[in-house]
Parts: structure tokens; C-alpha cells; sequence
């Protein structure tokens, strides 16, 4: 294979035609290496040093980046270095090894910290096998699923991260013009993700405040737009398309222009604190605070039921699973249905099934000999673990599919309150039932961030004709690596920062942990009523046709996460639309599909380097904190500015995708 043809099919993106079938780029019948001493190699070294990286990162700033951008990158870029040829399918596994890293990580740092916070203590052991187990787990549940959601539902769903991420492996190794749009637009979203992070020469966030007459609205209706103006996100928003963003946006829209200027039309006049959930009076509250206290429930009790709406329209599939698994196991661990092609083929279920208990009952042991030190306790939180990873592992991987966004934080959440509920019936409560409940909620996040990640990693080997049995069995030696280097990670941080006080690490997600499951082990409420209305309205929506998941995430993240997604979706339909040559049309969104590739991947790598900017505290050299300019990016002016840019880069994606190649 010449790599200077190497190119995506035409049908790589779409549906496919009844009969028509896709042929990946490495062909089935002509395998590149893939699992080599150098792909291997570097797989692991990515993996230990990214855990490590977006650990510290993560309790820094707060946010988790995403390992597959960067490292598929880095893996190009190495084997263009080093003139290595044909080294397509040694980059996916490099990838798919080191991308177990920000999985993990996510897993790890959403909860573990939570044990520090609230003063207990936690060991290496129980941090490392919280996190290989739930991985573990993760990619179990997983790979029953993949040819449903990789194969079956080809075209039907986005993949947004999957696609930025093949479009970079793809040009890396084919170069010509599609390499040059590709390095084009990661300079532009790169160059302009850096000055805006590193030098902050314009916010991040434009608010509607920064215009005088929608300050005033603001403050007496409590209706507020934000828009971050990140380039990576309209390069999601461009990729995931118009309906699903639409659809993301309206849980937003309905977050914020209906649920939290309600909340506070009737609740300025109390004169009391209401709910568990909130530690002021709502006249007291700003927009941002009721969306916190209030609102956010309501979306974590959508995504729920969302999921259960999702498993119950899944059960087919689920109960196909759990058949095709008893006939191999029956059958000796023969492969059935006749298909035993090398870019179908995974791993067996008869050993999937061995591997799912040898792990359920390592989790057993670990829980009863390092946890609860309770036979009946152990039972309890085993059950737990197994029935929420198994049943949301589904709902993981379609939002995923979907946005590129894994609502994890919201799912983990769900499961602590359920955990803690049936520590406390079952005796379990106070401290031992606290740091019970956290390594619980460990396990599931993990198990669940990896099931969201990893589907990620498959789509990307189909599309490009890697063995999806090689990726499978080297993702269990990734996980291995990060879950050492996280567990390391956060003990070294406590240590050194800690995350409770001044200059202590942020920690928002694990702090939120902390914040939900404190009072529930004291027999305080939870908010029922904001889970059942966001559950009841997820039931709607799928009674009148709308994808409750995809609205039900729009409910629950920030305002400012979505809003440029939308417009990212509505640049894919103009771009698409702006011609009525279907050829054209189509060569018009696959260009667009490379310019926000770019920008995805030039925009995180730049996100990582501006965030360990902050972290070596770079505004304090010299020569160096007089071009940042802080001050001036919280100012109205550097909000308006940022609206301006961000217009500026929304016409510079449809312009240049118009441009035929």
C-alpha cells in the first residue's frame, strides 16, 4: 500500500446502501503491523506519561483533556521523524494503548479525591485497583457491542473524537493536499486556542452581561447566554451536525431560559433555604448558582432515565450478547455465525464471559478484604458495580457516538446516591460507608468513562482496517500503566497540594462527590424531586420522538459547552447546503470534516500546553507577564473581542470548506 494514496473511502461517513459494503483502508486481506516492539513501546509510554499529565491537569484546572488527539499526533509525527513506513496500523494501536490514559484518569479523579476532601484515608492499593478494575470492566461490557455500535450503526452516528483523530492518522500518513488542510486549520484553531489560554488576550467565555442592556436582563430575569469560544468545540459542533447539536442546544435553551428564570421568579420571594442541594436563598442566587443548585439535578435524573430508556430499547441487542456469549461458551469457544474476518474479529465470548468473573470476583475480594471488611457489604456494593457498568455501559458509549461528550461525571453521581442508599438499608454507614460508597462510584466512573473511551478506539481501527482482537487485548495492558501512574499521581498530590483549602488543587468533581455523599451517609435527603422531573421529561421526549439522551446532556452541562457546538452544526449545514451539486456537497462537508478536524486536534494540543503553562505559574517570569493580559480577558471589551474572533472563525470554517480541492 503506497502511502501516498492512503485515503478514506467516500462512504466512510455516511449510511450505508442496501448491499454496499465498506472497505476499510488497510485492506482485510493485506494487514499492516500493528502490535510491534515499537508501537507497543511507545503505546505505554504514552499511556504512563499522559495519566500522569492529565491527572495533574485535571485537579488543577479542573478539566480532563482527551489523550487520543494528542498522542495519535505525537505517534504521526514520530513515525514521519523516523522514516517509518507503513506504520498506519502500529499508530492505532500507539493510540489506542496511551488513550487508556485520559479514560482512567477521568475515572480516577472524579471520585478518589473525594476520600482526601472529606479526611479519610486511602490507600495505593485501593486507588490502583479502583481503577484497573473498573477499566477492566469497561472494556469487557464493551466489546459485546461493537459491531452494533462500529458496524451496524456505520454512518448513523458521528463519532465526532473518532473522526478528528482518524482524519489525523490518515494524513499523517498519506500527506498531499489532505495533510495540508488538516496542518492548516490545527495552526489556525492551534495558534489561536494558545493565545487565548496561555496569553489570555481574550476570554474564554463570552456572557450576554458584557452588553449593557442583557446585563440588566441578567440580573432582574436571571436569563444569561454563555458561549466559550474554544476552537475545538465548533470543531465538534461541525462534525456531530446540525440535528444532534439542535438537540443538545434545546436542553441547554431549556436549562437557562426556562427552568432557571422560573426557579427564580417563584423563589425570590422565600424566606428560607430550600432543598439539600442549596446553601442560600434563591433571591440571593445568581443565574450560574441556580443552575448548580437546581437545575443540574434535574438534567442528572434526565441523563438516568434517558439510560433506562436506552437499555430498555437496547435489550435486544443486550439479550443477543448474553445468547451469543452462552452458545460459544457452550460450544467450546468455537466462533459462530460463519464470519471470521480479520477486521471483525474479536475476542471470543467464552473468554469474555471468564474474564468478567475472574474480574467480579478479584472486585469481591478487594471489596471484602480492603474495603468493607463485611461479606454482605462486599455483595452489595459487587452487585452494584456489576448491574450500573453493565447496564450503562450502552449509554456510555452512545453519548459518546453521539457528541464526542461522555456524561459520566452525572452517571457516577447517580450511582453514589443509589450506593450510599443501599449501604446505609444494608448497615453500612459514617466513614466506612463513605469510602465504601467513593471506591464503588470509583470503580463504576472508571468502568464507564473506559466503555466511552474505548468505543472511540474500535471505530477509529474499523475505519482504517486495524484487528479490533489486537486493540482489545493490548487496551487491558494501557489500563494496567495508568491506572499505576494515576494511583501514584493523586496520593503525591495530596501530599504536596492537597484539595481542600488555599492553594489546594480545585478538584470540582470530586469536591461535588464529597458535597452529595456526606449528608446522604448522615440520613440526609437527596433531590428526588429534580431527578424525578428530569426523569418524567426524558420520558417525554421519547414519547414525542426527540433523543432524550442527547437533550438530557444539554440539560446538564454548562451553557457555554453547547452553544458552540450549535454553531458548529449549523457552519456543517450551511457548508453542506451551499450548493445544489451533490458531489460537490459532498466534497464540500468532508473538506469542512478535515478543517475541523484540525481544529479539534490544534485547539486541544494547545489546551494541554496553555494548562501546563498555568500550572508552572508562567505569568510570574519576567519577560513573560507583561504580554498576559488577565485582567483585560475578564473585562467586557475582552468578551466582545472573543465574540468577534470566534465569529471570525466560524466564516474562516465555511469559507475554506467551500473551497473545492
Amino acid at each position: 500500500m503506497q502511502p501516498s494514496k492512503t485515503k478514506l473511502p467516500e462512504n466512510a461517513y455516511r449510511p450505508l446502501e442496501k448491499g454496499e459494503t465498506y472497505n476499510p483502508v488497510v485492506p482485510v486481506d493485506k494487514p499492516l503491523p500493528e502490535v510491534t516492539a515499537y508501537s507497543l513501546l511507545w503505546g505505554l509510554f504514552y499511556a504512563a506519561i499522559f495519566s500522569a499529565a492529565a491527572a495533574y491537569l485535571g485537579l488543577k484546572i479542573g478539566q480532563v483533556f482527551e489523550a487520543a488527539i494528542p498522542i495519535a499526533i505525537l505517534a504521526v509525527g514520530t513515525s514521519v521523524f523516523t522514516k517509518r513506513k507503513n506504520a498506519l496500523s502500529e499508530n492505532v494501536i500507539i493510540q489506542s494503548i496511551g488513550a487508556a490514559s485520559g479514560v482512567v484518569v477521568a475515572g480516577a479523579i472524579f471520585t478518589i479525591p473525594a476520600l482526601y476532601i472529606l479526611e479519610l484515608d486511602a490507600a495505593f492499593f485501593q486507588i490502583f485497583l479502583a481503577s484497573l478494575f473498573g477499566g477492566f470492566l469497561g472494556i469487557l461490557f464493551l466489546i459485546p457491542f461493537r459491531k452494533y455500535f462500529v458496524r451496524e450503526m456505520h454512518g448513523h452516528f458521528p463519532f465526532p473524537e473518532a473522526t478528528a483523530t482518524t482524519e489525523v492518522l490518515v494524513a499523517g500518513e498519506s500527506g498531499g493536499e489532505q495533510a495540508k488542510i488538516l496542518l492548516k486549520a490545527m495552526i489556525v484553531g492551534g495558534l489561536y486556542n494558545f493565545f487565548m489560554g496561555t496569553f489570555q488576550w481574550w476570554s474564554e467565555v463570552f456572557e450576554s452581561r458584557a452588553i449593557p442592556i442583557l446585563k440588566k436582563v441578567a440580573e432582574d430575569a436571571k436569563l444569561v447566554f454563555h458561549l466559550n469560544v474554544d476552537a475545538a468545540i465548533i470543531g465538534l459542533g461541525y462534525i456531530v451536525g446540525l440535528k444532534y447539536s439542535a438537540i443538545i442546544a434545546a436542553g441547554s435553551f431549556m436549562s437557562w431560559f426556562v427552568f432557571i428564570p422560573v426557579i427564580y421568579f417563584f423563589g425570590q420571594h422565600l424566606d428560607m433555604v430550600v432543598g439539600s442541594t442549596a446553601s442560600q436563598l434563591i433571591a440571593n442566587m445568581s443565574a450560574e448558582e441556580i443552575f448548580g443548585a437546581y437545575v443540574r439535578h434535574i438534567g442528572i435524573g434526565g441523563i438516568a432515565c434517558a439510560g433506562i430508556i436506552g437499555i430498555i430499547k437496547s435489550s435486544k441487542i443486550i439479550s443477543g450478547a448474553i445468547k451469543l456469549a452462552g452458545k460459544e461458551i457452550l460450544s467450546g469457544g468455537k466462533k459462530l455465525g460463519g464470519e471470521d474476518v480479520r477486521t471483525q474479529r474479536d475476542m471470543s465470548m467464552g473468554v469474555i464471559g471468564g474474564l468478567i468473573l475472574l474480574t467480579l470476583v478479584a472486585i469481591f475480594v478487594f471489596f471484602q478484604l480492603g474495603v468493607v471488611h463485611n461479606l454482605w457489604h462486599a455483595v452489595a456494593g459487587l452487585l452494584i458495580v456489576f448491574v450500573v457498568s453493565f447496564l450503562f455501559t450502552t449509554v456510555a458509549a452512545r453519548a459518546i457516538a453521539i457528541v464526542g461528550t461522555n456524561p459520566v461525571s452525572g452517571m457516577t453521581l447517580m450511582t453514589l446516591i443509589l450506593s450510599s442508599l443501599i449501604l446505609v438499608n444494608v448497615g453500612l454507614s459514617g466513614e466506612q460507608g463513605m469510602i465504601s460508597a467513593l471506591i464503588i462510584g470509583g470503580v463504576v466512573c472508571t468502568a464507564l468513562s473506559m466503555a466511552g473511551g474505548f468505543i472511540t478506539d474500535l471505530k477509529i481501527g474499523y475505519w482504517l482496517g486495524t484487528t479490533p482482537l489486537t486493540q482489545q487485548k493490548f487496551k487491558f495492558l494501557g489500563t494496567l500503566v495508568a491506572a499505576a501512574s494515576v494511583g501514584l499521581v493523586i496520593m503525591m498530590l495530596n501530599e504536596t497540594h492537597g484539595f481542600v483549602g488555599k492553594d489546594a488543587l480545585v478538584a470540582p468533581q470530586a469536591n461535588a462527590m464529597a458535597a452529595v455523599i456526606k449528608p446522604l451517609m448522615s440520613n440526609q435527603p437527596a433531590p428526588w424531586m429534580l431527578y424525578l422531573a428530569g426523569a418524567f421529561f426524558a420520558l417525554i421526549l421519547e414519547m414525542i420522538g426527540i433523543p432524550p439522551l442527547a437533550f438530557a446532556l444539554g440539560l446538564y452541562l454548562p451553557l457555554e459547552l453547547n452553544t458552540p457546538l450549535l454553531v458548529g452544526g449549523i457552519v456543517a449545514h450551511l457548508v453542506a447546503k451551499s450548493t445544489a451539486d451533490a458531489t460537490k456537497s459532498r466534497k464540500r462537508k468532508e473538506r469542512g470534516t478535515l478543517i475541523a478536524s484540525g481544529f479539534i486536534a490544534g485547539g486541544a494540543i494547545m489546551g494541554v500546553v496553555s494548562a501546563f503553562f498555568k500550572f508552572v505559574h508562567l505569568e510570574e517570569v519576567p519577560f513573560i507577564k507583561p504580554i498576559i493580559l488577565s485582567q483585560w480577558a475578564d473585562t467586557h471589551g475582552g468578551e466582545l473581542l472573543a465574540l468577534a474572533l470566534f465569529t471570525g472563525l466560524a466564516f474562516y470554517l465555511y469559507y475554506d470548506a467551500k473551497r473545492d480541492s
